[in-house]
């Protein structure tokens, strides 16, 4: 396995229960967390998805708002194109660490599906839109889908190379992202041609309830195995 450039991302990992991997589940946390945050919902997926290898790297950088914490990218909202500055930087390491762990499990790059939350969300629609491969889908919890300017341009446009199926969630009572960004992303995604879904979980913030695990999981499921 070829050395990154910078620290090189890992954590914690899942084995299928199967014990065969035939699909990889990556999951990526929000700002301020880590790995951790997001692996027990793998053990959630087992029976939806037994023949999948979950993994829930974490995110390069040491977080500047929590002491533990991880992010992708920083945040000072001081600057209106922070999100798109730091989902570029941040996708180079990300891109290496998923060919490397497909590689890893000798599986196919269509074999992989991503799974966000948060600032992970901003990360899996901005890697998975311009991967070479399109993954077999994306399912966003809490998230945005980061543009230019905050706009769609042609430019944005041309790079979207890959149009997996995706999966918006989103709480109705979020105080950090509002549910408005759903609609705002799937707009987004509709107008690239991205094939999207959405659910509003009600009463919900800035998290994940057992209704919008319950769909993510089937909407997995569905795209990787044809189960239900």
């Amino acid at each position: 396995m070829a050395e990154l450039d910078g620290p090189k991302l890992d954590g914690p990992r899942l084995e299928p229960r199967s014990g065969k991997a035939r699909q990889l589940v990556v999951f990526l946390h929000g700002y301020g967390a880590d790995g951790n945050d997001l692996i027990e919902i793998g053990r959630a997926w087992l029976g939806l998805l037994p023949d999948a290898a979950f993994v829930s790297p974490h995110a390069p950088r040491p977080c500047g708002q929590a002491p533990v914490g991880r992010e992708w990218f920083a945040l000072t909202f001081r600057d209106p194109n922070e999100r798109w500055a730091g989902v570029n930087a941040a996708a180079p390491m990300l891109n290496a660490f998923l060919d490397a762990e497909l590689k890893r499990r000798n599986l196919p790059p269509q074999a992989l599906a991503l799974v966000g939350f948060s600032q992970g969300t901003m990360m899996a629609l901005h890697v998975g839109l311009r991967r070479a491969v399109p993954p077999a889908a994306i399912v966003g919890y809490s998230g945005m889908l980061i543009m230019p300017g905050d706009a769609m341009t042609d430019a944005f446009a041309a790079e979207i190379v890959a149009r997996p199926p995706v999966l918006l969630i989103h709480g109705d009572a979020d105080d950090l992202i509002p549910v408005q960004s759903i609609f705002h992303a799937a707009q987004g995604l509709a107008a690239l041609e991205v094939p999207v879904q959405w659910h509003i979980s009600a009463g919900v913030g800035h998290g994940i309830d057992q209704e919008g695990l319950r769909h993510g999981g089937q909407f997995l499921a569905r795209q990787m195995t044809g189960r239900t």
